[in-house]
C-alpha cells in the first residue's frame, strides 16, 4: 500500500502510521529482484533488434493493404476499375495482374512495367506462396507485395515504403526490465503427439494448431500454466493477462522461446520478452488471439507496453 506524500510527512513528524489490516484475498507481491547489468543490457539489445525489425523495409509498420484473391486473373493497379485497387500513389491505373490456380500463383505486368525480385527483372513470375520465408516483389518504386495461400485462400500482402503508419512511428514503449519476470525455474509439460486445439484470430477465422505441451511457472507465488505450440526449433507462446487492455495490447502478446526445453527440467521464461503482435501496428495483419487457457488472472507488468510512440 503506497502512502501519499502528505500521510509519509505525518508519519515523520508523529511516529509510525498504524499498519492497515492485511487483506487476506491480496496477493503478497514479490519485493523487486537485485538487477543484473549484464541481463538488462541482453533485453534491451533483444528489444533494439525487436525495433529495428519493425522498422524494416516490407516490416509491418510498411503494409498498405490486404487483399484476397478470385481464382482465375486479378488484375491490379491504382486504377478503380482493377480487381485490386491499390492506394494513390503507388503506381499506375494499371500495373498487371495475378492469375491463381490451385497450387500455382502467376504475377504478370502489363507492357512497358516490369516486377523486380532481389534486383533482378521480370516480366512474368510464378511467386512462392509458403509464410515462412515471404515472397516479396516490387512492382513500382513505393509498392512491394508477397502472396500467401492459407487452407486454399490467396492473400495480396501490400507494402508501401512511405507508409504513414511508419512515418509516423517513433519507437516501441516497453516496461522497465525486472528481474522478478525472468522465471528461471519454469518446467515444460509436453503433450502426446498430435494434440490440437483451437486458435481464433481476429478477423474470427478458427483454425486447429497442434500444440507442443504447457510451461508451467509461478508469479508472485501462484502458479500458473501457458499452452505453447512448437515454432521452429522452440516454443511460440499467445497469452493474455491482466494488464490488457490498460497498460498492454487488449488483445494479448506473444512470447517466443528459441530452443525446446527439456521436458521437467527447469528453463528461462522471460515475459521481459514477451511482445506486443504484428495487430498492434498494423491493420493489414490477422494475429491469432490467447486460447481461453492462455488468459491470466494475474499481471505481467513486463515486456511490451501499448500503445507505441507516435512522432509529433
Amino acid at each position: 500500500m503506497r502512502l501519499s506524500h502528505a500521510l509519509l510527512c505525518a508519519a515523520v513528524a508523529f511516529g509510525a502510521l498504524p499498519a492497515p489490516a492485511a487483506d487476506p484475498a491480496a496477493a503478497v507481491k514479490t519485493p523487486p529482484a537485485a538487477v543484473d547489468p549484464a541481463y538488462v543490457q541482453s533485453v534491451q539489445k533483444w528489444r533494439a533488434q525487436a525495433e529495428e525489425g519493425l522498422k524494416r523495409d516490407n516490416g509491418w509498420l510498411t503494409l498498405a493493404g490486404r487483399y484476397p484473391l478470385k481464382m482465375g486473373e486479378n488484375t491490379f493497379g491504382t486504377g478503380p476499375g482493377n480487381d485490386v485497387v491499390f492506394p494513390p500513389g503507388l503506381g499506375p491505373a494499371g500495373m498487371g495482374s495475378v492469375f491463381v490456380e490451385p497450387g500455382k500463383v502467376v504475377v504478370k505486368m502489363v507492357e512497358g512495367l516490369q516486377l523486380d525480385k532481389d534486383g533482378i527483372k521480370y516480366q512474368e513470375r510464378e511467386m512462392e506462396t509458403g509464410t515462412d520465408l515471404p515472397d516479396w516483389v516490387q512492382v513500382s518504386p513505393r509498392a512491394t507485395f508477397h502472396i500467401i495461400e492459407r487452407d486454399g485462400k490467396y492473400i495480396l500482402r501490400l507494402a508501401d515504403k512511405q507508409s504513414p503508419v511508419r512515418e509516423r512511428f517513433a519507437h516501441r514503449v516497453w516496461f522497465a526490465v525486472d528481474r522478478n519476470y525472468r522465471i528461471d525455474n519454469a518446467r515444460y509439460v509436453p503433450y502426446p503427439p498430435g494434440r490440437k486445439i483451437p486458435i481464433v484470430n481476429v478477423i474470427d477465422e478458427v483454425s486447429e494448431e497442434p500444440v507442443a505441451g504447457y510451461v508451467e511457472f509461478d508469479v508472485d507465488g501462484h502458479p500458473h500454466r501457458l499452452d505453447a505450440l512448437a515454432e521452429d526449433d522452440g516454443l511460440f507462446i499467445i497469452f493474455k493477462d491482466k494488464t490488457a487492455g490498460d497498460t498492454t495490447y487488449g488483445s494479448g502478446r506473444f512470447m517466443y522461446i528459441d530452443k525446446m526445453p527439456d521436458p521437467g527440467k527447469p528453463f528461462r521464461l522471460d515475459f521481459n520478452r514477451a511482445y506486443n503482435p504484428p495487430c498492434a501496428f498494423s491493420e493489414y495483419t490477422t494475429c491469432p488471439l490467447p486460447p481461453k487457457q492462455n488468459i491470466l488472472d494475474v499481471s505481467i507488468e513486463a515486456g511490451e507496453k501499448y500503445p507505441p510512440l507516435k512522432k509529433g
